[in-house]
Parts: C-alpha cells; structure tokens; sequence
C-alpha cells in the first residue's frame, strides 16, 4: 500500500516564501455546487509552480534532458470558494536536497486575505527527461534556490 499523503496543517518549520501568484476566479471553475470545484485548486497551485520555476529562467524543461516533475501532491480544503473574486496562492519552499524540494501553498482570496481557504503541499523533484529517474538539481538552480 502506498505511503499516505501528510498535508501540514499549517506552514511548516524553515519554509520560506518564494513566490505569490494572483488569478481570478472563473465562472467556470465553480461546480453544480455552485462553489470552486477541488481540482481547481490543484490548477491553482500549478500555476503557481510553473510561474515560480518559470522565473528560473530554465525555459520550457519538457524540451531539455533534465527538469522538475511532481512526486506527490495534496490539498487540505478549509473553506469553499465562490466566484466572483481572486484567488492568491502563496508559496513556500523547504530544504532542497540532492533531487527534491518539498513545498507549501496557502489559497486567500484577496478580498479575504487572512483566511486560508486551503492549504497544499507538493513534492518537486529533478528528473533525467529520458530515463525519468531522479538527478541532483543542477548547480545553476541551486544557487537560485539559494542552496549551493
């Protein structure tokens, strides 16, 4: 049986903020339910993750030998959200190791900024695009991180 998923209930210990994303809440990411459907705030997480590892300057990792995938990933739903409105997901990163960095997202509205309507953490990990197993992040990134 697979190891569970821990979402942290709140920021972990040592995490740092690294990157705040805003997006609007679209008509269409509401559900019958008439609220923010739970995929979509995966979707909101990933945005968030591609524009932080965007600004890496890396470019698109797809086309390249090497790049970051996602191991795991989960969100802790607090709160449901409702269109009209904004979204902010701010970003946390943990230690970076040989060939992952764990990470943490909290989801406000910006009309709500003190409430966390849900938390999330994923794992990034640096693979060989060919072999798709782990490779140490390159030292080119590691300083970016901060982590050389």
């Amino acid at each position: 049986m697979p190891d569970p998923i821990v979402i942290p209930a709140e920021l972990p210990v040592g995490f740092q903020r690294v990157h705040t994303e805003i997006m609007p809440i679209r008509w269409g990411d509401m559900d019958a339910m008439m609220h923010v459907n739970n995929t979509v705030y995966f979707r909101y997480m990933e945005q968030a993750r591609i524009s932080w590892v965007d600004s890496w300057g890396v470019g698109n990792t797809a086309d390249v030998a090497e790049g970051p995938v996602i191991a795991t990933a989960g969100c802790r739903f607090k709160r449901p959200l409702t269109y009209p409105g904004s979204v902010e997901v701010r970003m946390y990163a943990g230690k970076i190791g040989r060939s992952s960095m764990p990470t943490y997202y909290e989801i406000r509205r910006t009309d709500d900024a003190e409430t966390i309507y849900a938390t999330g953490e994923a794992l990034f990990v640096w693979i060989n695009n060919a072999t798709g197993r782990p490779a140490a992040f390159p030292e080119r990134v590691r300083t970016l991180l901060g982590s050389n």
